[in-house]
């Protein structure tokens, strides 16, 4: 299976096509730029919800939801937020379809069926939940507010690849009140710090965490917070980002609050929110040519055991002490699954198990049932080695944390190896073209600086990191004076 996959090196793009459907990930749907989900797939997206949601309920937020639809009136309350995402709406303008009378068995919709007013499919909610929260917030008790909805979004998309870009994904959203600046900020700065420690902790992956520019930032923020990792192909995947709205959308709905002083105020605002993209950045940053490389602790599951046998007798001995084995591994809380399949064979299962990424695959036969013994193969390193059966338990409990650390180790030195600090244009271009991955230059704060190296190079300011150091400079495209780098890079 996985022995049909293009390389890294050929062509990372198909790479990544092939990986995504030939794992039973993901496969395009019969609706142009949509994708269905397959159960593999979604079991990693569930693994992500669970711990983020876990992460999200710990800062004291909690699950709400809120409509689909979108009428336009509130979705351009807001005006830089409908402008931003205008050419991304989906638009519902009838309610009814009704038999075609020119076309017997077809229909078409109903032209006395027209809404009076259209409804947006919503690209995010920031209007509808703000024009519910009017009716919540009254008095500075009635805050904070701290929401977060799971939901689906639409941005028409006529670019498409699975889990990166598609025109419906999966998501969730934070919507937050404040009845001070300082609050609103201090949250979208933490949320922006669970979405690192969650990319780092449990996706294996090193992070920047930075401040967009103002020509990248969120449409209707004051600003944007964001989580920018670097693939293998040596480009840039935003991770997460996080907005301080400030009162844009307090004004634009009108959500005024009595603060503890008896003055009337406009509320302060943030939104936050990662989406279905991680699963593709999961992919990215780890997988091989071989297929998926899972980082154990988001793996649907973590082990698998896999018989070796000739007869039926030898199956059920093996079934039994594989069983054992699996009660054990559960008890430590390791998630594991026995592929007992009689319609494939041994090898075929090894190779499914490698292309899907499973982390850690032991095969028994028996032979090693007389001996005491399985043998134990590691997905990331291609490794193998016996096991003495009394020791297994605990040699996996170890290799799980080992092959977590692993790869986030190797991520990191691929991620400081691809960073580099460049201080001429010519060089900027040679670095982008050949070494690939973050460049780290000075930039003299111009959109039209920022711009022109966009048109002329593809690459966009990721962001300006949280820790950068401040340094007098000069501009790599202009010679302007800098007060400090910035990390640009080619991204998705």
């Amino acid at each position: 299976m996985s022995k049909n996959l293009t390389s890294r090196a050929e062509d990372y793009s198909k790479w990544y096509n092939e990986l995504v459907v030939k794992a039973d990930l993901a496969e395009n749907s019969a609706v142009r730029g949509c994708m269905v989900i397959k159960p593999y797939g979604y079991a990693i997206w569930e693994k992500m919800q669970a711990e983020l949601d876990r992460m999200f309920k710990e800062t004291g937020h909690q699950n709400a939801y809120f409509p689909l639809f979108v009428p336009k009136s509130l979705f351009e309350a807001e005006e830089k937020n409908a402008e931003g995402f205008a050419k991304e709406c989906a638009v519902v303008t009838h309610y009814r379809l009704q038999n075609d009378p020119d076309n017997p068995g077809k229909l078409r919709v109903d032209p006395e069926a027209k809404l009076e007013e259209e409804l947006v499919v919503r690209p995010t909610s920031e209007a509808i939940i703000w024009s519910t929260y009017k009716g919540w917030i009254q008095s500075y008790r009635d805050l904070p507010i701290l929401i977060n909805q799971w939901a689906n979004v639409v941005r028409w998309e006529m670019r498409t690849r699975l889990f990166l870009r598609t025109a419906e994904f999966l998501w969730q959203e934070g919507h937050t009140a404040h009845a001070t600046k300082a609050e609103a900020v201090a949250e979208a700065k933490q949320m922006n710090d669970v979405y690192a420690e969650f990319a780092e902790n449990f996706m294996a992956i090193p992070v920047i965490k930075g401040v967009k520019t103002e020509s990248e930032r969120f449409s209707g923020a004051i600003d944007t917070y964001c989580i920018e990792a670097l693939m293998q192909d040596g480009k840039a995947l935003q991770a997460g980002t996080s907005h301080f709205l400030g009162q844009n959308f307090a004004k634009a709905f009108d959500v005024k609050f009595t603060n503890n002083e008896g003055k009337l105020d406009y509320v302060w605002a943030t939104s936050w929110g990662v989406s279905t993209r991680l699963v593709g950045a999961l992919i990215m940053t780890h997988s091989d040519d071989k297929g998926l490389v899972l980082p154990p602790n988001l793996a649907p599951f973590q082990v698998v055991i896999v018989p070796i046998y000739k007869t039926d007798e030898q199956l059920e001995v093996i079934t039994e002490k594989a069983k054992g084995i699996i009660k054990e591994l559960k008890s430590l809380g390791i998630s594991c699954k026995l592929d007992a399949r009689t319609t494939h064979r041994p090898g075929a299962k090894f190779a499914q198990h490698e292309l899907q990424g499973v982390p850690l695959r032991i095969a028994i036969g028996q032979r090693d049932i007389d001996n005491g013994t399985v043998e134990l193969a590691r997905r990331d390193t291609l490794t193998k080695d016996v096991i003495g059966m009394t020791d297994l338990v605990s040699k996996v409990e170890l290799l799980l944390k080992t092959i977590q650390d692993e790869l986030f180790s190797k991520a990191i030195k691929f991620r400081d190896t691809h960073t580099t600090e460049v201080d001429d244009f010519e060089t900027f271009k040679t670095v982008l073209e050949t070494k690939t991955g973050f460049i780290s230059a000075h930039w003299d704060g111009t959109a039209e600086t920022e711009q022109k190296i966009k048109e002329l190079t593809k690459a966009t300011i990721r962001c300006i990191p949280m820790d950068v150091k401040k340094e007098a400079g000069k501009c790599v495209y202009t010679g302007n004076p800098s007060t400090n780098r910035v990390l640009f890079a080619k991204a998705y």
